[in-house]
């Protein structure tokens, strides 16, 4: 425990926000603390974390170094938020953390794929386990951040929609098990939201197609960049914001009974539609003439 740590008040509900240094991570842990919550943010930098101290005005906000794809991070971050608790009540955990591959899937290195789902998936269930006999105690809440894409796969975002598929499921098998035990499970599933994200997407993505063979990624170039520019412009055109994403994180960690999914945003509303109502040839037909549209 650093210097700077200090006991969580008598009384006092602590959370646990994990991809805290920015977007939306960074706007729920913000908010909760705001709200009185005390707000273990968890990021992956000192930089980050000194960031955050100074952002926030309510003085309930304690960053914690944590690196949701290593166990050793995960370990240590448990032993701080244990000791800082000093008996108070740990009443939920926010799965937030996340990156997003976008690249056709011929294009995709397998190590890659294994980061995504490491730091989408896995990482969700390690923090999960290490924090369940808390959770437990208090009768509290998980709440797993997946996307609009958390069930209908499109093109050039298959390893992504994979690790937000997989946490869908395991979700949905979380919110079984844990309900006799008195923890809920929810999932929120934001739509294009204008972040940071979208321009790590790019980089990401100009760098893996860079080293992919020519031959190979000129069978996809011309639509893929017409997808990128396409997903840029529409998250710059979306009235959704960070603090609708941070209120919905609260709403679930403040009603008696939440739900087992949430949209955040118009188009992850349209999207949870869709996937409800059109068989797959309509969805792909749909999902086809909307990319055309988007790139016009």
């Amino acid at each position: 425990m650093s210097a700077e740590s200090k006991k969580v008040e008598n009384g006092a509900k602590a959370v646990l926000v994990t991809g805290s240094s920015s977007g939306l991570g960074r706007a729920a842990a913000l908010h909760l603390a705001d709200l009185g919550y005390s707000v273990f943010a968890g990021v992956r930098t000192e930089d980050a974390a000194s960031d955050l101290r100074q952002a926030d005005a309510s003085g309930l906000l304690r960053p914690v170094i944590l690196d949701v794809t290593d166990a050793s991070s995960i370990a240590l971050a448990g032993k701080q938020i244990e000791e800082e608790l000093d008996g108070a009540q740990f009443w939920a955990v926010v799965n937030n953390a996340g990156i997003s591959v976008t690249m056709p899937l011929e294009c995709v290195p397998i190590d890659v794929l294994r980061t995504q789902l490491e730091t989408n998936l896995i990482g969700a269930l390690a923090v999960t386990q290490r924090f369940l006999p808390l959770l437990r105690a208090a009768k509290g809440r998980i709440v797993n951040v997946s996307s609009g894409i958390g069930r209908i796969a499109p093109p050039y975002l298959g390893v992504y929609a994979a690790s937000q598929f997989g946490k869908e499921g395991l979700s949905d098998s979380l919110r079984r098990e844990l309900k006799p035990l008195g923890v809920s499970v929810s999932v929120i599933q934001p739509g294009a939201i204008n972040t940071a994200i979208w321009d790590k997407m790019r980089t990401t993505a100009d760098d893996l197609l860079a080293a992919t063979p020519p031959a190979v990624a000129d069978l996809y170039r011309k639509g893929f960049e017409g997808f990128l520019a396409a997903n840029a412009a529409r998250a710059a055109a979306s009235h959704t914001r960070p603090e609708d994403f941070a209120r919905t994180v609260a709403s679930i960690l403040e009603t008696e009974k939440p739900k087992a999914r949430y949209q955040v945003g118009l188009d992850s509303h349209s999207t949870a539609v869709a996937f409800r109502v059109l068989p797959d040839r309509l969805l792909d037909v749909v999902i086809a003439a909307g990319m055309k549209f988007t790139k016009q």
